[in-house]
């Protein structure tokens, strides 16, 4: 059993770090005439508070779409309501239609920064203890330490506390907590076998933000491969007739005030899936943005033949894991394809912002008890690829601060320097059938020699990052060099994870537990 008195310490430490995050700048901070993102969430309470549901998502008088327009699921929209009503009772000129615009005070400002503080206690630290203490693997002493590292992983906390809300265009605001707790609940139903909940769980997520369809697919292959496996002329499907309709009910209750109007529905749609905005906008790590340095895909192609590109590249990418999954379905195979797939989407899809690696972060999360040393250095790249986002907020302090804490606790606690053998890195398989082509390959030595290069690297790009200012003719040269250093990572890792998850043997164990 866990020691609760240490598992309430580590819930405590991980409040803490995120209310000494909020105390600093924040996106848009008194920035006339959008005031930035946090004003975006304030106007999505005024919109939804003020106007009827069928003018949410609709450009009229009172609802101008280019002050930012309310482009998320319609979740999303009821939780911005839930949070005007009570804005309403503690102060009305908060969401006042209009006049409230720009609206900034310190009673505002802590107001806005609880209510995130409260989805996090109630979806996303819930489902991290849970997971930890009881699927996680190891000791006690080890699970209330993986709960630890994944309460303290500083992407996250940096963007939903610190960075707090994110501009409509690249489609990613704060409450980050509430979309991927729901999707690690749904992690937990269908780790517990509870097929029914984890898929409305998931389908909460996927309608409180549409970037949950990185994950969609891990879910579809798995649930199902389970219900093949179990026949689909008798309990495989009934079983799965109770998903699709347990999927089909959420999504009517969640879309219901929109489907009287087939206009309604179309409209949202729209607002969700702009493909208008182009390949990519900001310096991203991924394949698009990174290639652009070389040959400018976005000039050379015409934007239809950009969206059909980056389709098939993704799909590519996620194919394999894909299958592997559906044909041997497992709670482990499971969540190495939630890595690889979210990984792959970000790394090839239309639209990518910087902060949708945390839709990658998450799944790597899960597994930084079984593969440490691994899953700490992709989680440390991860929030180094966000660095130019975090300096233009003034989160440079926040960033180095988290950043090392994360890491102190990865290395003392879970011992992630020290697990690198090739059956830590689950890479003995593999290095096994190779061992007489490659009879001096030394992986633990490369693992750390590649892992200290590759953190000083992240130090000094840190450094002159944040004391020197670039050349005038390269006014983009640290947020490239930032953005090119982290895609070589993430391809890196998504071959990894890729090799770790195919070349994984099914055991007879595995298979009965999805039975």
């Amino acid at each position: 059993m866990p020691d609760w008195s240490l598992v309430s310490l580590s819930v405590l430490f991980g409040l803490t770090a995120r209310w000494a995050v909020s105390l600093n700048s924040y996106s848009g901070a008194g920035k006339a005439p959008m005031f930035g993102d946090y004003e975006a969430q304030r106007h999505w309470q005024e919109v939804t508070y003020n106007l009827p549901v069928e003018e949410w998502y609709f450009n009229t008088s009172d609802n101008n779409l280019l002050y930012w327009g309310l482009d998320y699921p319609p979740l999303t929209a009821y939780h911005s309501l839930l949070c005007a009503h009570i804005a309403q009772l503690i102060n009305p000129d908060w969401i006042s239609l209009h006049t409230s615009r720009g609206y900034e005070s310190i009673s505002h400002k802590l107001y806005m920064r609880a209510t995130v503080v409260a989805a996090d206690l109630i979806v996303y630290i819930p489902a991290v203890l849970l997971y930890s203490l009881y699927f996680s693997e190891g000791s006690s002493k080890k699970k209330v330490s993986t709960m630890l590292c994944m309460l303290l992983y500083p992407g996250l906390i940096l963007i939903d506390y610190g960075h707090f809300h994110v501009c409509f265009p690249q489609h990613w605001n704060t409450y980050n907590c509430v979309s991927l707790g729901f999707a690690l609940w749904g992690v937990l139903g269908l780790a517990l076998g509870w097929d029914l909940c984890g898929s409305l769980a998931f389908c909460l997520a996927l309608n409180y933000k549409q970037m949950e369809l990185y994950h969609a697919l891990p879910f579809f292959c798995y649930l199902l491969g389970k219900c093949t496996r179990k026949g689909l002329t008798g309990k495989g499907l009934t079983h799965l007739l109770k998903i699709a309709g347990t999927v089909a009910a959420s999504f009517v209750l969640c879309w219901l005030p929109f489907l009287a109007d087939p206009a309604q529905a179309l409209q949202v749609l729209r607002r969700l899936f702009p493909v208008d905005r182009g390949l990519f906008e900001d310096k991203v790590a991924n394949t698009w943005c990174s290639l652009s340095v070389l040959v400018k895909v976005k000039n050379l192609l015409l934007p239809q033949t950009q969206l059909k590109l980056s389709f098939a590249a993704t799909l590519l990418a996620v194919l394999p894991s894909c299958i592997k999954l559906f044909v041997h379905p497992s709670v482990r195979g499971f969540k190495l394809a939630l890595v690889t797939c979210s990984l792959g989407f970000f790394l090839f899809s239309f639209q990518v912002h910087e902060k949708s690696i945390l839709l990658a972060a998450l799944p790597v999360c899960l597994l930084i008890s079984e593969i440490p040393f691994i899953s700490t250095w992709f989680l440390q790249v991860t929030t180094f690829s966000m660095l130019p986002l975090l300096l233009k907020d003034g989160l440079l302090l926040p960033y180095i601060v988290t950043s090392l804490a994360f890491l102190l606790i990865s290395i003392t606690l879970l011992s992630a320097l020290e697990q690198t053998s090739e059956e830590d890195l689950k890479l003995k398989q593999l290095f096994t059938r190779r061992r007489k082509h490659m009879p001096r390959f030394n992986a633990p030595l490369l693992a750390k020699s590649g892992y200290v290069l590759s953190v000083l690297c992240m130090a000094v790009l840190s450094f002159l990052s944040a004391a020197l200012s670039p050349p005038a003719r390269l006014p983009d040269l640290f947020p490239v060099a930032i953005s090119l250093f982290s895609y070589v990572h993430f391809v890196g890792f998504l071959i990894y994870f890729n090799t770790i998850h195919l070349t994984e043997i099914s055991s007879k164990k595995t298979q009965k537990k999805t039975s």
